[in-house]
């Protein structure tokens, strides 16, 4: 076995726990639990039979339809047949993605359809190697979508699985046709812009040999934050037809007929001949979502900057009629450090990424920018920070490359469906294609400014961070650290206040030559809030970390980022995992050694409203040790009273979030203790002079108190060395998100200059004034520690005719008067020289 933790597996007879959809897991006592088990186990033997047709995700008779059954061996003989697989998994809300369904079952005489959220059908086929196919629809959602389908031409779907609809942007290349230098489609017809126009695809991506491009518009039509406000994307022409499907077209565009050209937003669609124009859900290649500079009217290419600022000028009327979306948003970290630190609130602008050389077309001067992951309440919202190479944030007051806000958060926003929550669209629609109106066509980008401001930060409060790794030790949100190595599970912390709930596993911890140590280390750690669905990251028996949604392990293969029910989930590349709930809490994982390291942040608003191992966060770290029973125990408690606390949060089965699907999960701890009170870990490991392993120690650990107890409890320098690192980037965290203050932004006066646009404590500012105008109030301000500007409000008045007068006057007087008296001396020079 792989150095980690250790797993004795013992075969018995088990059974599924129940799928979760979002609910708390709850699971039966073991009295009930045996009974049942011994029904089933009878039933199985008697040949009693079940089926999983329109039944996949529940626990029947017989037999299982739940996804842990594979492990388990449980299954219903007709559960792969029904409860299907597809591949890809994933596609564009955009729809046309080709999948192919696994079931061996389906047939050439087979009709198929598939139907998405029991709403939708699109059409199946068979393929001639006898397998079947989908195609998916146009969405206006994105998160998994449910799929059924049919094999006798929509009569019955028994059949049912998952279909995951992401934002456009986050598809692969592969997926959408590329517009060869993007930048001249959507400034085409702008001064010194034209000629042809190309765009490439992948050929195989359509089996076909000729294929159609037509153009597509977004619009959404009613009264706005009303009911009857709807998104439709439309069908407008065909731009080309029959051509060869090569994967590369070029022309030259010419303004579209009729209304279609005044349509400015919207996207190419290449399609087979075979199909009908505009024909809904079939299958196709998409391009990006774009500026249709290209074929807009002829007044637009007569004038491109009065058309454009009649356009911005009608935009600012219309937003001059809506409702006030600032007043909601959250502010924006005060410096970058915050922003990148406070990953359960604000996720990277892939526009702007510091991690990608800071290509940030729209926002010059930047370096790095991030979005609110969570719209605001109640009109769906976004929020945007964009920071300089000092860290500092860049205010739209100070230059056109600071942050501005969106009345439509990109990444859209549950319900979805409805405007201004369709991902990606409705935020082109109110705070893209009016930029381009005022800021990229034409130069009032004032218009747009005065609408779209950047927040600053003087509201910001970042959150606190509690960690949790190695062997395993302890940070809580209050500062207070200790080292419990239990084994079993328990509850790191909860929330009454958003009814969050994470939960950590312990595994025993493995000397290098494969014997059990005295220690233990995180290996699984699930959670929820509210009705959520529930995520587990874990490492399973052959320690490849594994992400759980609601039981079933989840695939990175195609997406890193998913949006779901109550939550985002992202992985990065080294398998990084963030959870980002909807109250703003955020939890990362990492695996490190052989354990999981742990970080949870959580917003101020929880404070007084956490319990657990990670105690209660209220700045007072003497409470920290807080029982499950209210009682408390004094920070400066024994490692042995410390191990009594931790043991009373252990968790029960009936509150659990864990899967338990393997023989050895379930025997070790669904049947077995939650705490293992027979496992008595190493409190204070002894460091041996005469040890040769402490001189290493010393020198890999430095004074680090964590990593060398795990060096010495383990005998593994590797996992001191990633307990050493994961204790450091707490601290680092920890002191990013120290609290920063802001007296907000200052402007220069009229006729007057400023010197800098740093606006956080111990700044200073110095006011001048343009030639012909003086200085009244102070010249220089300072932001001080009660977040208020020192002195008083710079003001550049002119200087008055009488004052000229009078400067001018006292000049040529003491000109007059140095003259005169030069006069005098050389008068008397003269008449001494004469003597």
């Amino acid at each position: 076995m792989k150095k980690g933790f250790s797993q004795t597996s013992t075969k018995t007879a088990t059974i599924n726990h129940p799928e979760s959809s979002g609910q708390n897991m709850k699971f039966i006592g073991l009295d009930v639990s045996f009974f049942i088990l011994s029904t089933l186990t009878a039933l199985w033997n008697a040949g009693a039979q079940d089926s999983c047709a329109h039944r996949c995700g529940e626990l029947l008779g017989s037999c299982s339809c739940q996804v842990t059954c594979q492990s388990l061996g449980r299954c219903c003989p007709d559960y792969k047949e029904f409860c299907i697989q597809i591949s890809p998994y994933s596609g564009s809300l955009m729809g046309g993605k080709d999948f192919l369904i696994n079931n061996t079952n389906l047939t050439d005489s087979s009709v198929i359809k598939c139907r998405f959220k029991q709403q939708i059908i699109t059409n199946g086929y068979v393929d001639k190697d006898g397998k079947a196919h989908c195609i998916s629809p146009l969405l206006y959602e994105t998160g998994f979508i449910p799929l059924e389908v049919s094999a006798d031409n929509d009569l019955t779907f028994p059949y049912s699985g998952t279909w995951l609809s992401v934002h456009h942007n986050k598809v692969s290349d592969e997926e959408k046709c590329t517009l060869v230098n993007e930048t001249k489609w959507q400034y085409y017809g702008t001064p010194g812009t034209g000629g042809n126009l190309t765009l490439n695809w992948t050929q195989q991506t359509l089996a076909a040999t000729h294929v159609n491009i037509e153009v597509w518009g977004y619009q959404e039509t009613g009264d706005s934050y009303s009911e009857n406000w709807k998104a439709e994307w439309k069908y407008l022409y065909t731009l080309a037809r029959e051509i060869p499907n090569t994967g590369k077209y070029s022309f030259l565009p010419v303004p579209a007929k009729g209304n279609y050209s005044t349509w400015d937003f919207g996207m190419l669609r290449i399609i087979p001949i075979n199909y009908s124009d505009g024909q809904s859900n079939i299958p196709s290649i998409w391009s990006p979502e774009h500026a249709l500079a290209w074929h807009l009217e002829k007044d637009f290419r007569n004038d491109p900057n009065a058309w454009a600022t009649a356009k911005c000028m009608e935009w600012d009327r219309k937003e001059e009629l809506l409702p006030n979306f600032l007043e909601e948003i959250a502010d924006c970290p005060c410096t970058l450090a915050q922003a990148r630190a406070d990953t359960g609130r604000f996720h990277t602008d892939y526009g702007c990424d510091i991690e990608k050389g800071s290509v940030c077309t729209y926002h010059p001067g930047a370096v790095h920018c991030v979005r609110a992951i969570q719209a605001s309440p109640h009109y769906a919202a976004g929020q945007q920070c964009c920071y300089d190479s000092t860290g500092t944030q860049i205010l739209t007051h100070d230059s056109t490359g600071g942050s501005t806000p969106d009345r439509g958060h990109d990444w859209g926003s549950p319900p979805f469906l409805k405007p201004p929550r369709i991902p990606g669209f409705s935020h082109w629609l109110y705070d893209v294609i009016s930029f381009y109106y005022c800021c990229l066509w034409s130069d009032n980008c004032d218009f747009y400014m005065k609408r779209r401001p950047s927040s600053d930060c003087r509201t910001y409060r970042p959150p606190r961070a509690a960690s949790a790794f190695g062997d395993p030790h302890f940070l809580t949100f209050d500062g207070l650290n200790f080292t419990f190595n239990g084994l079993g599970e328990y509850t790191l912390v909860e929330s009454d206040l958003t009814s969050l709930t994470v939960q950590g596993r312990t595994q025993q911890a493995l000397f290098p030559n494969g014997t059990g140590a005295q220690g233990t280390g995180l290996s699984a750690v699930a959670m929820q809030e509210n009705n959520s669905d529930v995520i587990e990251v874990r490492y399973s028996e052959d320690l490849n970390l594994e992400v759980l949604l609601n039981q079933r392990v989840l695939s990175f293969s195609e997406q890193t980022w998913l949006d779901l029910k109550g939550l985002f989930l992202y992985s990065t590349p080294d398998q990084n995992i963030t959870v980002m709930f909807s109250s703003g809490s955020g939890v990362e994982i990492r695996g490190s050694g052989g354990f999981l390291t742990l970080t949870v942040l959580l917003p101020e608003k929880l404070m007084n409203h956490t319990r657990g191992l990670f105690g209660v966060m209220n700045d007072n770290p003497e409470d920290d040790y807080t029982f499950k029973n209210k009682t408390t125990l004094s920070v400066h408690a024994s490692p042995q009273q410390v191990f009594e606390f931790g043991a009373s949060w252990a968790v029960e089965n009936e509150t659990s979030l864990f899967t338990y699907d393997t023989d050895f999960l379930l025997n070790s701890f669904f049947y077995g203790e939650k705490h293992n009170a027979s496992f008595l870990p190493v409190f204070s490991p002894y460091e041996d002079p005469a040890d040769p392993l402490v001189e290493e120690m010393v020198s890999h650990c430095g004074s680090d108190p964590f990593c060398r107890f795990d060096v010495l409890t383990t005998r593994s320098l590797q996992v001191g060395d990633s307990t050493r690192l994961s204790h450091q980037n707490h601290k680092q965290r920890v002191e990013h998100l120290e609290p920063v203050v802001s007296c907000g932004w200052l402007d220069h006066p009229t006729n007057g200059r400023k010197n800098d646009t740093n606006y956080l404590q111990g700044s200073t500012i110095n006011f001048t004034c343009n030639e012909g105008y003086e200085l009244t109030g102070s010249q220089e301000r300072t932001c001080q520690v009660s977040g208020i500007w020192s002195g008083d409000t710079p003001q550049c008045n002119p200087v008055t005719a009488i004052k000229q007068v009078i400067v001018i006057g006292t000049v040529f007087g003491i000109v007059g008067l140095a003259v005169l008296a030069r006069l005098g001396y050389l008068c008397i020079k003269q008449r001494v020289h004469k003597k």
